[in-house]
């Protein structure tokens, strides 16, 4: 029986150790919907600081990005968290709210959300049907 294939390329790091590479967690509404604020702010903080660009499918509400901005402020380091980049844009109009929520006055969480790392993601355009960024590799 034969044996484990050599790495070719002369790296020694196993099948899914990290690259050189861009890391992009797409989290999906249904996966964010049984959680709390402080346990979504958890997940997109903890993969943000590990590198990665985080997609929330259908972002947060107005208080929970406050928090993850609040939360972020007091995580930052110099040397170790420089801080995230937040970018938004709605996926359906105003118009298309329920009567219900514009009565209420609540905003839509129906919008797509991009966060990074600051120091790898750089916001090159923003309109309301595009998000165009750059993100380092370090």
């Amino acid at each position: 029986m034969p044996g484990p294939t050599p790495d070719v390329d002369g790296d020694d790091a196993p099948d899914d150790a990290p690259d050189d590479g861009v890391r992009i967690d797409m989290i999906s509404g249904a996966r964010m919907e049984g959680l709390t604020g402080m346990e979504k702010i958890r997940l997109i903080l903890d993969g943000v600081r590990d590198g990665n660009i985080v997609i929330l499918e259908e972002g947060l509400s107005p208080d929970e990005e406050s928090k993850l901005i609040e939360v972020t402020m007091t995580e930052i380091s110099p040397d170790d968290f420089t801080g995230i980049e937040i970018e938004t844009y709605p996926k359906a109009e105003a118009g298309d709210q329920s009567f219900l929520d514009k009565l209420m006055g609540r905003e839509s969480t129906q919008k797509l959300t991009v966060i990074g790392p600051a120091n790898r993601i750089e916001t090159l355009h923003k309109d309301e049907n595009l998000i165009s960024t750059l993100v380092s590799r370090k």
